[in-house]
């Protein structure tokens, strides 16, 4: 399964390149509770299909109905829902407010090349932002320089930031990265396994992930990591776990984590000082133990913590906020 962000970009390049208009939707602003994030996407077809989520299904639904009635053929509007929004007002039933960025894509404009680059950036390849004018005048994108909210908004253009999909790289196949695999996949990750004892692939058995046979230090030496992406080492085995963590911390990875008990992690720990050469700011970056303290025992409960504390920092939520 791909993150929602990229499903989204490429069902509306396939459909331009059906020559099909399209309309390409941006959650601007919350307020209250609601959903979805800013910059969170849908796209959309007059006849009614869609794919991407801009709330739990109300939004959606109303969207639809209003785009089959010719609503939304502007070039791009920005429309409310919630309190003073459109009219008849929709009441989100959890309270919210979204602002929502509706553009209409043609084919044959430069929509298709900005889409594509769009793409590059979710696959980790670069980031970019996007700069809308809120009047007249094409879209345009341009390379993130110093870093920028995901969202910029003022009378004349909105900025929206296109970064990575959210990746998590599990080294080592175990019953605890089965399991933070299929909570990783429903939370819309991307999550590639890395191990090389072949013996133990059909073992892990959750469709949706890409499988590698290669040394997960290795994998992470290569590349394989952006600033959005965790690394969890989960088999218990200093060999694949201590060089996997040496390197992630090489990385821009935001999470970093290893399994294993309070004493075990002690002991990781320093043998990556003594062995590995890492300093103290390096040690920092590592979740070890890793997860929240949920008294988890299953490997079940396990995974639930530490995706839940994956969750926590890419939220930016301390822990003494919990």
């Amino acid at each position: 399964m791909k993150p929602l962000d990229l499903q989204v970009v490429r069902q509306a390049l396939d459909w331009l390149a059906e020559g099909r208009d399209v309309w390409l939707c941006t959650v601007l602003a919350t307020y209250g509770s609601a959903p979805r994030s800013p910059g969170a996407m849908l796209v959309a077809l007059r006849d009614g299909r869609l794919r991407g989520s801009l709330s739990g299904g109300c939004v959606e639904e109303d969207f639809i109905q209003r785009l089959g009635e010719g609503q939304f053929d502007l070039a791009r509007q920005i429309v409310r829902y919630g309190e003073g929004g459109l009219a008849p007002t929709l009441e989100l039933p959890c309270g919210g407010v979204l602002d929502v960025l509706v553009e209409r894509l043609t084919p044959g404009c430069e929509a298709g090349e900005q889409l594509a680059l769009m793409e590059q950036a979710l696959l980790g390849q670069r980031q970019l932002v996007r700069i809308v004018p809120l009047g007249a005048g094409a879209a345009a994108v341009d390379t993130v320089g110093t870093p920028i909210p995901r969202i910029q908004r003022d009378d004349h253009e909105v900025r929206i930031r296109i970064g990575a999909a959210q990746r998590l790289v599990i080294a080592g196949i175990s019953p605890v990265a089965s399991f933070c695999a299929q909570f990783a996949l429903a939370l819309g990750y991307e999550v590639i396994v890395c191990d090389p004892r072949i013996e133990l692939h059909e073992s892990l058995g959750v469709p949706g992930v890409e499988l590698r046979e290669v040394l997960p230090a290795l994998y992470i030496a290569g590349g394989g990591c952006h600033e959005r992406t965790a690394v969890v080492a989960l088999t218990h085995d200093p060999r694949l776990d201590d060089l996997t963590v040496m390197e992630a911390v090489r990385s821009p990875a935001f999470y970093i984590g290893a399994m294993g008990s309070r004493r075990t992690s002690e002991k990781r720990l320093e043998r990556l000082q003594r062995i590995g050469g890492l300093g103290p700011a390096e040690l920092a970056r590592v979740h070890a133990p890793i997860g929240l303290a949920l008294g988890s025992r299953t490997p079940a409960e396990i995974a639930l913590s530490v995706m839940a504390d994956i969750l926590r920092v890419s939220n930016a939520v301390p822990r003494d906020r919990l």
